[in-house]
């Protein structure tokens, strides 16, 4: 399958048009920002990882039943995948206290939540992604009512199969965001990317950040965490 015109480029992938108008092409950079782009950096050898981790995390999603974009990786930074119209939402997940959580409503980071919380919020970088809730989202018409609930409820089974899998690697699933696309039939499936740039890891045993906190907040080693966080999926999945 080979790339034809660029349909579009984001913070951290490009997109490609193929000869099937189902099936677009999607390319990793490594490219990263923070703070709605205010942040801009490079970490070497990133897009290489986060599209490995996705495609890998995305098959055992769909092995457990949750229907994806994923059709085949490429090449180290290319996959093919569903073309879907992405809903303008971000859907955040959380298990643990951290970040703008912790920041928005004077949590300590850290604190473990009794069951997960699922935020939405209106994917628009010129209004800098405001939280909104459901009521929000129908008004705005960013989905129906029925694709709200298929959105939380999709969004809660790939945390509990995430947590699961992360936890056997001896990391801890604080939050992480994700974003559904509609088919042209109107399926909802998962698509973007699961990664440590999406997802927010820390060790089980040290609490060592091993996501793009490290590049937000400048503590060094951001290669090395998601180096990291990579050899223990591989060594996961041996």
């Amino acid at each position: 399958m080979e790339k034809k015109e660029q349909l579009y480029e984001g913070k951290a992938k490009k997109v490609f048009a193929t000869d099937d108008p189902a099936l677009v092409i999607v390319s990793y950079k490594d490219d990263a920002t923070a703070f709605n782009g205010l942040k801009k950096g490079t970490i070497a050898g990133k897009g290489v990882i986060n599209n490995r981790m996705s495609n890998l995390l995305m098959r055992r999603l769909e092995e457990a039943g949750v229907p994806t974009h994923f059709v085949q990786e490429l090449s180290d930074r290319d996959t093919l995948v569903k073309k879907v119209s992405i809903v303008p939402l971000e859907v955040i997940v959380r298990n643990v206290a951290a970040g703008s959580f912790s920041k928005r409503y004077g949590v300590e980071e850290g604190v473990v939540f009794d069951a997960p919380t699922v935020e939405f919020s209106y994917k628009n970088d010129d209004l800098g992604d405001p939280l909104l809730n459901t009521s929000h989202a129908l008004a705005l018409k960013l989905a129906t009512a029925e694709e709200l609930e298929q959105i939380k409820a999709m969004a809660l089974r790939v945390d509990e199969l995430l947590k699961a899998a992360f936890h056997r690697m001896g990391i801890e699933l604080v939050d992480f965001k994700l974003e559904f696309g509609r088919t042209p039939d109107g399926t909802l499936v998962l698509a973007d990317e699961i990664s440590p740039d999406t997802c927010r890891l820390w060790d089980e045993k040290t609490h060592e950040k091993l996501d793009k906190d490290r590049f937000r907040r400048d503590l060094g080693g951001v290669e090395d965490a998601y180096q990291e966080v990579m050899r223990r999926l591989t060594e996961d999945l041996a």
